[in-house]
């Protein structure tokens, strides 16, 4: 499939408009139509029909985890036991509730979900570990891999 098929209904202007707002979301419609050497009122709806399809989820303000005490990053590898829709089910339910964890993905291989969590030290994320990840029924294995340098981090997807 080529990049075209993929993108369907949008077009190389709605690109150039996506691409704009990833690297400042803050941009005026004015701001972002003079970016792309685009006029005002089809900027403007070209970004009202993105939103409304869907290819913008929604505009963040990206903090500075280290500034506010949460830059201790550390990737935690969580098998469950057993695994059955009910137990996942239920620990998605209860992961999207925990802040700390900041990204949360099902995988495949050993380990069935891989989470993100922020935390400002070693022993906090000990005793995230003991008391609120310990308190998940169902949790089987858990493995810590912690972030020593974060070496790239992009936000966005790459069009």
């Amino acid at each position: 499939m080529t990049e075209n098929n993929l993108i369907e209904s949008i077009d190389e202007k709605d690109i150039l408009i996506l691409r704009t707002l990833q690297q400042n979301a803050r941009l005026t419609v004015k701001q972002v139509a003079a970016e792309c050497h685009l006029s005002l009122t089809p900027v403007f709806e070209r970004i009202k029909r993105l939103e409304k399809d869907g290819y913008i989820k929604r505009y963040i303000t990206v903090l500075d985890a280290e500034k506010l005490h949460r830059g201790f990053v550390v990737f935690c590898s969580v098998k469950l036991s057993p695994v059955n829709k009910k137990v996942a089910r239920a620990f998605c339910d209860t992961i999207t509730n925990i802040p700390e964890v900041t990204e949360c993905y099902n995988i495949s291989g050993r380990f069935d979900y891989l989470l993100k969590v922020h935390s400002p030290n070693m022993k906090y994320y000990q005793e995230f570990v003991l008391d609120v990840l310990g308190s998940i029924p169902n949790l089987g294995t858990i493995e810590s891999t912690f972030v020593m340098e974060e070496v790239k981090h992009k936000f966005g997807v790459s069009i």
